[in-house]
């Protein structure tokens, strides 16, 4: 059964969604939020966020999203639990549909749905998630001063979080698992001129060994002999890629090669009018919680401008 249209929905709550429900909510538009598979986003499952402004003795990921999530509601923002299955954007008010048969009907989107860090799929990997396994460098490197830690990946992103890591971390070990980089030429030359940085190819991770507390070595097996081998270190960031939660909009919103929502230069727009993007399901380059608020707000001014056109 279909609700009475909504002047706005917003599909996700980590801190892009968060943003948009409160400025949203402050122009009284009172915008529907639909959490999504896991309320709170990435961030959920972040220990210690250490570069979020205003918290200079830092703030834990559960609990920044919590106050966030408080705020929205504070200025009217209504939460709906659930994820969406079906979204039909050919014509309007836009129609989602709920996996438990519910449908909102609604004159402006705000999609804000993430990306997941694409992980190694070893049990080991969860086991010490925030104990000393990263998919961020700029989030945890400074955890890891004066420390040993591996990256994992051959391409531009795990360049860079190597080099990123060299600012913290007195030893960095880069981990590919073939023998030439998919980085830029500039990016692999950079890096192997750094001497804090050596390399391991044709290698793959094996097994994250810890204490049960924390991280306290790799085992890597060599993918031409099939040796493994143990290596002690004090942390392991995976650079292998991120997934944008896009699947939904395959076919009715234009992504880039890589599944992310396209956005129009200096706003939150996308190709269909009254559709919004905001955070990691369209941001290809920053990744920081603090990058999504900002684009959290400019997809909230951008529908609130959009439904003033309309009325």
């Amino acid at each position: 059964m279909k609700s009475d249209v909504r002047d706005l929905i917003i599909m996700g709550t980590g801190p892009a969604g968060y943003t948009a429900a409160i400025y949203s909510g402050r122009a009284n538009i009172t915008p529907l939020v639909i959490e999504g598979i896991q309320p709170g986003g990435q961030l959920m499952i972040t220990t210690e966020i250490e570069n979020f402004p205003g918290f200079p003795e830092g703030i834990r990921g559960p609990e920044l999203m919590a106050k966030m999530r408080e705020q929205a509601v504070k200025f009217g923002a209504e939460f709906v639990g659930g994820s969406v299955i079906d979204v039909d954007l050919s014509r309007t008010p836009f129609c989602l549909a709920l996996e438990d048969g519910r449908e909102f009907l609604t004159h402006t989107l705000i999609v804000a749905t993430g990306a997941n860090a694409k992980w190694l799929g070893i049990d080991s990997e969860n086991r010490y998630r925030g104990k000393g396994v990263s998919a961020c460098a700029t989030c945890d490197g400074f955890f890891f001063r004066d420390a040993k830690v591996f990256v994992v990946g051959g391409g531009d992103t795990a360049m860079e979080e190597a080099l990123f890591l060299t600012k913290f971390a007195s030893e960095v070990v880069l981990v590919h698992r073939r023998e030439a980089f998919r980085a830029s030429k500039i990016m692999t030359l950079r890096t192997k001129r750094n001497p804090k940085i050596s390399m391991m190819l044709n290698e793959v991770v094996d097994e994250i060994l810890g204490d049960g507390q924390k991280v306290t070595a790799i085992r890597l097996k060599n993918v031409v002999t099939g040796e493994c081998s143990e290596h002690s270190c004090d942390g392991v960031f995976l650079a292998i890629g991120h997934a944008p939660n896009s699947g939904l909009f395959k076919d009715q919103l234009e992504l880039d090669d890589y599944g992310y929502i396209k956005t129009k230069k200096s706003s939150a727009e996308t190709n269909v009018p009254g559709v919004f993007a905001c955070g990691d399901v369209q941001d290809t380059s920053y990744r920081q919680a603090v990058t999504a608020v900002g684009t959290g707000c400019m997809a909230a001014v951008d529908a609130e401008r959009f439904l003033e056109s309309i009325r």
